[in-house]
């Protein structure tokens, strides 16, 4: 099964996380099929980056959300909601 998760990169102190479409028996630092996004927690306002495109292509295929992406994915609405309001 392919799942859409978080990959953990940066430093100890630092931490970073890209989005990634990987196997989900593969491990979460390790290999996977294709980047798609990434989050920045740290910064005062945080930041995420989806690529849509490819985001919706992989959930027709059938790829599953991990609880974080997807609450990741939903803060990002409605920020984008708050911003055009």
């Amino acid at each position: 099964m392919v799942t859409i998760r978080l990959k953990q990169t940066g430093t100890k102190s630092r931490k970073q996380w890209r989005v990634v479409v990987a196997d989900s028996r593969s491990p979460r630092d390790g290999r996977f099929i294709e980047e798609i996004g990434h989050y920045d927690p740290l910064p005062a306002d945080e930041k995420i980056f989806f690529k849509q495109d490819r985001l919706d292509y992989w959930l027709k295929e059938g790829a599953r959300l991990s609880p974080t992406v997807d609450s990741l994915i939903k803060r990002l609405k409605r920020k984008s909601k708050a911003a055009a309001a």
